[in-house]
C-alpha cells in the first residue's frame, strides 16, 4: 500500500514539473526550432521563386567579399574583446570585493552603462569621437594631431572601447557572484599556513572560478554580437570597413530582400558558434 501511494505520488509530481515545463518547451519550438529549420531550407532555395538551387547559396556566401571582409572583422573584434573584458572584470571584481564600504555604490555604478539607452549611447560616441569632438580638441590642446576617429582605423578600437564599456560592470557583478562563493575559511587557513595574496589567488580563487569562467565566457562571446546597435546608430550601413560586423552585412541584405544570402550566412554563423560553444564547454569538462 505504502509502495503504491509513493508511485502515485512521484508520478503526479512528475506529471506537474512535465506541465510546468510545457508552456516553455512548446514556446522554443514554435519561437526557435521552427523558425530555424524554415532558415535552413531556404538556404538551399532562391530568394524570389524558392526554387531549389541546392549548394549554390553557399557558394555565393562564402565568396563574397563583404561576407569575408565581415567575417574577419567579427573574429577579430571578438577575439581582442573577449581576454580583455575577462581579465579587466575579474580584476575589478576582487578589488571590489576587498572594499569593507561603497561595494554596492561601486557594483551600481558600473552597471549602469547596461542601463542607458542606446541613443545615449550614440551621443556620446559623438560629443567624444566626432572629428571636432571633445578628444580632439584635448589633442589639439596639447599639440598632438587630430585623429579622424570614424573614418579611420581607430573606429574599430572605439568599438572595442564601447563593447568594454557596455559589458565590464556585467560581468564583474558575475565574477563576484562566483567569489562570494568561496569560504573565507580557505583563505584563512592558507595565509595561516604562510600563503601570500598571490598565492591565494592562483592556487585558491582562479580554480574555484573555473565554473563561472565558463558561464561569463559564452555570455560576453554573446553579448558581443550586441555591439552593432550603437555602431550602426553612429556609422550608418556602410561604416568604416575597419568595424564591418556580419549584423552589418545581415542588415543590408535585409533591406535588398536578399533572403537567400541571409539564409545560408545565418545557418553558416549559427553553426561556428554552436562548435565554439561545444568545443569550449569540453574544455572546461576535461579541465575540471
Amino acid at each position: 500500500m505504502r509502495s503504491g501511494k509513493k508511485r502515485r505520488r512521484k508520478r503526479r509530481k512528475e506529471l506537474a514539473g512535465v506541465i510546468f515545463l510545457l508552456p516553455d518547451f512548446l514556446g522554443v519550438i514554435c519561437f526557435a526550432l521552427l523558425p530555424m529549420m524554415k532558415v535552413v531550407e531556404r538556404s538551399f532555395q532562391s530568394a524570389v521563386t524558392a526554387q531549389w538551387v541546392g549548394l549554390k547559396n553557399y557558394k555565393g556566401v562564402l565568396e563574397n567579399t563583404a561576407f569575408r571582409l565581415a567575417v574577419g572583422n567579427t573574429l577579430k573584434f571578438t577575439a581582442v574583446c573577449l581576454p580583455l573584458l575577462i581579465l579587466l572584470s575579474l580584476a575589478l571584481a576582487v578589488l571590489v570585493q576587498k572594499l569593507r564600504f561603497g561595494r554596492s555604490l561601486l557594483k551600481s555604478a558600473f552597471l549602469l552603462p547596461m542601463a542607458v539607452p542606446a541613443a545615449s549611447v550614440v551621443l556620446v560616441w559623438k560629443v567624444l569621437f566626432h572629428s571636432n569632438g571633445l578628444i580632439n580638441g584635448l589633442l589639439a590642446y596639447v599639440g598632438l594631431p587630430r585623429v579622424a576617429w570614424m573614418t579611420s582605423d581607430a573606429a574599430f578600437w572605439v568599438l572595442v572601447i564601447s563593447y568594454l564599456w557596455k559589458n565590464l560592470g556585467y560581468d564583474m557583478v558575475l565574477w563576484m557572484a562566483g567569489l562570494a562563493g568561496i569560504s573565507t575559511e580557505i583563505y584563512e587557513a592558507a595565509k595561516v599556513d604562510g600563503a601570500g595574496e598571490w598565492k591565494c589567488f592562483t592556487k585558491i580563487t582562479l580554480p574555484n572560478l573555473m565554473p563561472s569562467l565558463y558561464t561569463i565566457s559564452v555570455l560576453s562571446f554573446l553579448n558581443s554580437f550586441k555591439v552593432f546597435r550603437e555602431a550602426w546608430l553612429v556609422a550608418g550601413d556602410y561604416p568604416h570597413q575597419s568595424m564591418y560586423l556580419l549584423q552589418h552585412l545581415y542588415n543590408n541584405w535585409f533591406r535588398e530582400l536578399s533572403f537567400d544570402k541571409i539564409s545560408a550566412a545565418s545557418v553558416l554563423t549559427s553553426a561556428v558558434v554552436f562548435v565554439m560553444i561545444l568545443l569550449l564547454k569540453r574544455a572546461w569538462d576535461t579541465e575540471a
